[in-house]
């Protein structure tokens, strides 16, 4: 018995790996995040499957289903938004589940900044425009940043910022990144990246947090910043360049 811990993807159900949908497929027992991850997918079920939805769940209960599948023998396919790695509390379970004595192994899935990168038709890394993309959240309800990784002090890079979880605080992020990367600094917000009904707003750190309001936007969005958005001009690539050695 496994417990099989797969990224769903960003929420276009089709968005997931060959690994993943056929994981889903071989395991009896099905636990998934229903507001996030897409329904479409537990049609990969097989027959008679247990499907269990973990959004009302506590970490307890959770622990318990995994457990009592694995009393039973069953592998469980553990379904998570976007990629497990990140910001999935993901690691709590398994800290959990090595303690049980259960095994576990991890399919990765299509993140939401990749998505959003994708729905915008942008590349993160452009050549001497930004090499370097951080992914980050702000404090809030959940647990505190770590000492050093506020906005303040990871906008003193002026690398490429994907913000998760925070979309409700737009005006907290433009506050604490306008000093560093100014006000005329390239943003984008995706909501719902791959669904039917993402939206996607274009602006700077001047006008994007009256977007977000007009729009209605306070959940299941990412925040980019950083000039690779609006970069135009800049050096071609080495990987294809003629003068690299082949």
């Amino acid at each position: 018995m496994t417990v099989h811990f797969i990224g769903a993807g960003p929420g276009a159900a089709d968005l997931i790996t060959v690994r993943g949908r056929d994981l889903i497929a071989a395991s009896p027992v099905c636990l998934y995040a229903g507001a996030l991850v897409p329904v479409e997918l537990l049609d990969h079920c097989p027959l008679g499957a247990r499907k269990i939805d973990t959004a009302n769940l506590n970490l307890d209960e959770i622990i318990a289903e995994l457990a009592a599948a694995h009393a039973e023998g069953h592998d469980v396919a553990r379904l998570h938004s976007g990629d497990p790695s990140v910001f999935s509390a993901m690691a709590e379970q398994m800290r959990r589940l090595d303690t049980l004595n259960i095994p576990y192994d991890v399919t990765p899935g299509v993140p939401a900044y990749a998505a959003a990168a994708a729905t915008l038709g942008r590349e993160l890394t452009v050549p001497e425009v930004g090499q370097t993309v951080i992914l980050t959240r702000i404090s809030g309800s959940a647990s505190a940043m770590p000492a050093g990784e506020d906005l303040g002090t990871l906008g003193v890079s002026r690398a490429t910022l994907v913000l998760h979880l925070a979309v409700q605080q737009i005006d907290r992020v433009v506050a604490e990144l306008v000093s560093n990367y100014g006000s005329d600094c390239p943003v984008a917000v995706v909501a719902r990246a791959s669904r039917d009904d993402e939206v996607i707003l274009r602006g700077t750190l001047a006008d994007i947090a009256d977007q977000v309001k007009s729009a209605g936007i306070r959940r299941t969005a990412v925040i980019i910043v950083g000039k690779v958005l609006s970069a135009t001009t800049f050096r071609d690539s080495h990987l294809y360049s003629i003068d690299r050695p082949r």
